[in-house]
């Protein structure tokens, strides 16, 4: 049983919000997470769930809140984690202070760990051209990968965008493809002629082919749609044929389309825009592997650089 309290919170961002459902999950997962600390080891689910409950999470007080730190950093918690837990508290507590559940939002006095800065892994464009002439067969799966490694690394999108996407959503003709990405927001992503041609090879042997979920743009072996997990084994399969084993997740085409996007003088905004990042500074952080592009432009604009 979920409290009224998280459960009306958690409806909203469902609702009005419009987050994901991997969103929503982070989102109640920490707070049933708090609320099991804060209920002490002896509550129950009815308990939690009752109106007791609700009052105590109304009357929180700043000292709850940092015996809850105490408690996430003896569990060993990232920064991260930590971080994101805050942040989650932070929003729900703004939620109830706008529905007048509670007077103040108490986690405004928190500050918010620094984070240690983790620079995302990428591959260089050669490793990427090996990576992306590994699938090497004819039949259906096979072009089948080859298409999904190029559309990947053509527009940056996550895997979830990928196995979301439908065939109404890719438009091969106009060179674009429509990505539904997090909080149901959609973009336009281009399509480079390399994964054109790939998808073109795709879907022409996927018509051939017994297909049960008619819409999915990719689908697996049965004629379903595609899984992320798969996504991830198949990229596995062809960086151990491409000797780059270890090297990359899924998501390491998406950091390596950036920084190769910057890295060839792609303004930044623009790259925010293609990976559907709501804020500028998440996409900064590639802004770090452009040192050597940045060091090429000081050398040929500044007049005492050589």
């Amino acid at each position: 049983m979920t409290n009224p309290l998280i459960h009306k919170f958690v409806t909203y961002l469902e609702h009005e919000r419009n987050f994901s459902v991997h969103t929503v999950r982070c989102y109640t997962t920490d707070l049933a997470h708090f609320a099991a600390f804060l209920g002490g080891p002896s509550a129950t689910p009815d308990d939690l769930a009752g109106p007791v409950f609700s009052e105590r999470l109304r009357r929180i007080t700043p000292l709850d809140l940092r015996g809850y730190l105490a408690e996430l950093r003896r569990a060993d918690y990232s920064r991260a984690t930590v971080a994101r837990k805050i942040a989650t508290l932070r929003s729900f507590y703004k939620f109830l202070a706008r529905q007048g559940e509670v007077q103040a939002n108490p986690v405004k006095v928190i500050r918010t760990p620094r984070q240690e800065k983790r620079l995302p892994k990428f591959l260089s464009a050669a490793d990427v051209e090996r990576l992306l002439n590994a699938p090497s067969g004819k039949d259906m799966l096979s072009l089948r990968d080859s298409a999904m490694l190029e559309m990947l690394y053509s527009t940056g999108m996550r895997v979830s965008e990928l196995v979301g996407m439908n065939l109404e959503d890719v438009d091969p003709i106009g060179e674009c493809a429509r990505v539904r990405g997090k909080g149901k927001r959609e973009r336009f992503a281009p399509l480079g002629s390399y994964a054109i041609r790939s998808l073109n090879r795709y879907l022409e042997a996927r018509a051939a082919c017994g297909v049960r979920d008619a819409e999915a743009v990719f689908i697996n072996r049965h004629g379903r749609r595609l899984s992320s997990r798969s996504v991830r084994r198949k990229l596995d399969k062809y960086l151990r044929l491409a000797g780059l084993e270890g090297h990359a997740t899924p998501h390491t085409l998406r950091h390596s389309f950036a920084t190769h996007m910057l890295e060839r003088g792609a303004d930044l905004r623009a790259v925010q825009e293609l990976l559907g990042h709501r804020s500028l500074s998440t996409t900064q952080i590639y802004t770090h592997v452009t040192a050597s592009r940045l060091k090429e432009v000081y050398a040929a604009a500044h007049p005492r650089a050589n």
